[in-house]
């Protein structure tokens, strides 16, 4: 397997298993928005971790301000983060014609 494969395939493993552990809030009455507080800037800083640059910071502020707002742990931002990366960006890559 290629290494940029590899790394698609770790990142997707890993975001949703940081997904996972975002909603496990939801899980545990009373304790959720209060473990919140601890996985939101945990989560902005694997998120930094795993998707270089700009857009990775960028992702990671949203992924911290989405953790802090309640009710939100739903949303799953690193398989987002990933299909971005990966799929729609991918996309964009591929219908770049070079005509000579």
């Amino acid at each position: 397997m290629s290494k940029l494969k590899d790394k698609k395939i770790q990142n997707l493993f890993l975001g949703l298993l940081f997904d996972a552990l975002g909603m496990l809030s939801f899980v545990i009455p009373g304790i959720g928005e209060f473990s919140d507080i601890i996985w939101a800037p945990i989560s902005a800083w694997l998120m930094t971790r795993m998707y270089k640059g700009k857009i990775g910071q960028i992702a990671g502020l949203v992924t911290f301000v989405e953790e802090l707002i309640p009710g939100t742990d739903f949303v799953p931002s690193f398989t987002l983060m990933w299909l971005y990366t990966y799929v729609f960006k991918g996309k964009k890559k591929e219908k770049i014609v070079k005509i000579d």
